[in-house]
């Protein structure tokens, strides 16, 4: 992967999105919640797979299988998913496909192709990594020249490169925010949606990653509305978690809490995904079993306050 072969795009070319027209699942008379998260007991199977699901009352699943997994496999597992009306929601690529390492960016863009493909034989939503970033030690992390039209080329031209690979029919390549990378809010997700140019390219929606000061921590309310407002029908999956401004600090930092002990507002995301009830709410980053039930409690109880079934 060499920078020197990406094609320049005028980013005066993106710039003007219009918003995209969001109601059209408004109508869905009894909106069920897809919710999931991380799996702490073991299977070998399909059947086992889905019996911890059930338990869980989860209607939404990461990948069960790995990108080493038998066709076979992968089909069982689809099979068993669509019999118990649960949805795969998502495959992750979590790597950096735009590291100034050539080795690095070189396997991560295999990363990304393989799980895409994944995506695409077991019927997942989407298959989701982060732009990456070009700090060379951290493949998550900030560096001065993320934010540059190079970088924003870079990714244009990266993503493009993944999804022409696969060439996905039924399922989506999506970029997740974070608060130093393109996408960091909705109109940075316009611009790539434009500029990519991809029918196969999708939004992966995590609020939490957008608030970057008390100012939108404080009224994220209104970013959440925004954010559906604006992507519409792009949003292929969401995270869901919870945040906290810590105090006694003279500059902000925020803190990952389980769903409910924090101040997202969960009566605003779940308004809003009753719209589209079909797209998946996946918790991650908890510790254990007995935090994810707390936040899954405490989910269900807003979503059912809101009228989406869970």
């Amino acid at each position: 992967m060499n920078r020197r072969h990406f094609t320049k795009i005028s980013t005066a070319a993106i710039l003007g999105t219009s918003t995209i027209p969001f109601n059209v699942f408004a109508s869905n008379e009894n909106p069920t919640l897809k919710l999931g998260g991380p799996l702490f007991e073991k299977y070998s199977s399909p059947e086992e797979w889905i019996a911890i699901l059930k338990k869980l009352n989860y209607k939404a699943a990461y990948c069960p299988v790995d990108t080493n997994a038998a066709i076979e496999t992968i089909k069982a597992y689809e099979a068993a998913a669509r019999s118990a009306d649960i949805i795969i929601a998502e495959v992750g690529a979590w790597s950096n496909p735009i590291s100034p390492d050539q080795s690095t960016a070189k396997a991560a863009l295999e990363k990304c192709v393989n799980s895409l493909q994944l995506a695409e034989e077991i019927g997942a939503q989407c298959c989701v990594n982060i732009a990456g970033s070009n700090n060379r030690e951290n493949w998550a992390g900030p560096h001065p020249d993320n934010f540059s039209d190079e970088t924003f080329e870079l990714i244009v031209e990266t993503t493009r490169k993944i999804i022409d690979e696969v060439k996905p029919k039924r399922t989506f390549y999506t970029l997740e925010a974070m608060p130093w990378i393109f996408p960091e809010d909705p109109d940075s997700y316009l611009r790539l949606i434009k500029a990519i140019d991809r029918k196969a390219f999708g939004v992966h929606l995590d609020p939490v990653n957008m608030m970057v000061s008390p100012a939108v921590f404080y009224k994220n309310a209104d970013l959440i509305r925004e954010c559906f407002s604006k992507l519409g029908t792009h949003i292929k999956s969401c995270h869901a978690k919870d945040l906290v401004l810590k105090e006694r600090t003279f500059m902000p930092q925020f803190d990952e809490v389980i769903p409910g002990r924090g101040m997202i507002d969960y009566s605003a995301f779940m308004t809003e995904i009753k719209k589209i009830p079909h797209v998946p709410v996946m918790m991650e980053h908890l510790d254990n079993a007995e935090e994810y039930l707390e936040g899954a409690s405490y989910i269900r109880k807003v979503a059912n306050s809101v009228g989406l079934q869970s």
